[in-house]
């Protein structure tokens, strides 16, 4: 794809992983994307708090580079209380309370394989070894949920996902509950693998479906046996 000069000049105001910028440029550049600036610009305007700071949006696609993805876990929206949010799913950053979903996702590792459950909710470190934690929308404003649906942000990650569907193969993909899932349709199974299960919030996982799905147990071993180094899903040294 080539691009004129001012095409050029609008991608390098992207704060956005090379790897990731190149192979998005169409949708970056696009009036869609341009639309939903200006809805940021204008929720800003308004003297609305945005989650996660600006430096943030992007922090899932800048900390697991496209060639580096090995797992794709999908959430929905950031988390929308102080502090929490800091641009990868299910994730908060150190220091703030686990929101009940994290729980039960630790819960899960631990009963899996065996990890103790980390004393933290930061997944860093999962990001930094290809778990790219995706959320549908990227945005949310502060103590109101979903208020960024709608946007243009499910377009965006649903690049995202064709970009990964398309050039790579044997990733995994996490995807818990339905809304996860219908995202999750575009994904060919015959060049990835997908573990579906029930979403590990309370109510949720409560129903039953998602304590016992054993996904981290499952991704490893699809990893092994496609040649490629597993996760160390342990937070904690």
């Amino acid at each position: 794809m080539s691009f004129t000069e001012q095409q050029y000049a609008s991608l390098n105001k992207v704060q956005l992983d090379e790897s990731w910028k190149y192979n998005l440029a169409e949708f970056l550049l696009s009036p869609q994307m341009d639309a939903l600036r200006d809805f940021l610009l204008q929720e800003k305007q308004q003297n609305k708090v945005i989650y996660p700071p600006s430096s943030l949006i992007f922090n899932a696609l800048n900390t697991t580079p496209l060639n580096q993805v090995k797992v794709v876990i999908i959430g929905q929206d950031p988390y929308h209380g102080p502090n929490q949010a800091h641009g990868l799913s299910f994730s908060v950053q150190r220091g703030v309370a686990l929101p009940p979903s994290l729980r039960n996702i630790f819960h899960e590792l631990h009963t899996d394989l065996g990890v103790p459950i980390p004393r933290h909710g930061d997944l860093t470190h999962w990001a930094e070894q290809g778990v790219l934690l995706l959320n549908s929308v990227l945005t949310v404003e502060a103590g109101q949920p979903t208020s960024h649906q709608k946007q243009g942000w499910e377009d965006f990650t649903d690049h995202v996902i064709d970009v990964l569907n398309q050039q790579r193969e044997h990733i995994v993909f996490i995807l818990w509950g339905a809304y996860a899932q219908r995202k999750g349709q575009r994904i060919d199974p015959n060049k990835h693998l997908i573990l579906k299960a029930a979403h590990p919030s309370p109510l949720a996982a409560n129903r039953g479906g998602f304590f016992g799905c054993k996904v981290f147990s499952k991704s490893n071993n699809y990893l092994k046996q496609n040649g490629i180094e597993p996760i160390d899903w342990q937070l904690d040294a």
